[in-house]
């Protein structure tokens, strides 16, 4: 079975177990790692997520994972939050951490409101409008963006 029909059978297991905790799945990742795989959940709420939400998901989603036993190969289960630097993967993500400091990267070469052309961007999430994600910059211009050019997006912890 390939690395997307697991990741797709995994979240087709998890979602009742999430709906069920009221916890959000941020992201999954199914790598190899030496001579097994690593099959990585993380997970989130509003209030933030505890070892106890990470260890009854882990419980929960191990007995489906042996009753469907769809993935062949060895594998050990990580089950975590997304961390302080956590994924921005859709329009909501970007609507939720309105006003928080992000990283937003993307394939080709964008203007900011300057007419600076770049591919990273650093800055504030200002506005989220038909499918644009406007940023105020560190260094002080605005950039839209659209979220189809977006390659890759994270929150980016302030010190």
């Amino acid at each position: 079975m390939s690395n997307i029909n697991i990741i797709g059978q995994v979240e087709r297991l998890l979602a009742p177990i999430l709906d069920e905790q009221k916890l959000e799945l941020v992201d999954i990742e199914f790598k190899q790692v030496g001579h097994g795989h690593v099959l990585r959940i993380f997970i989130d709420k509003p209030s933030g997520i505890s070892l106890d939400d990470c260890a009854e998901v882990s419980r929960e989603l191990s007995v489906q994972l042996d009753v469907e036993d769809s993935i062949a190969s060895r594998y050990t289960l990580e089950v975590s939050s997304p961390g302080l630097d956590r994924p921005l993967k859709n329009i909501q993500d970007f609507i939720r951490f309105k006003g928080k400091l992000a990283v937003v990267k993307t394939a080709e070469l964008i203007k900011d409101e300057n007419g600076s052309p770049r591919k990273t961007f650093l800055g504030i999430i200002e506005e989220v409008n038909n499918g644009i994600i406007i940023i105020k910059l560190k260094e002080g211009p605005l950039a839209h963006i659209e979220m189809n050019k977006i390659t890759k997006a994270h929150l980016e912890f302030e010190f």
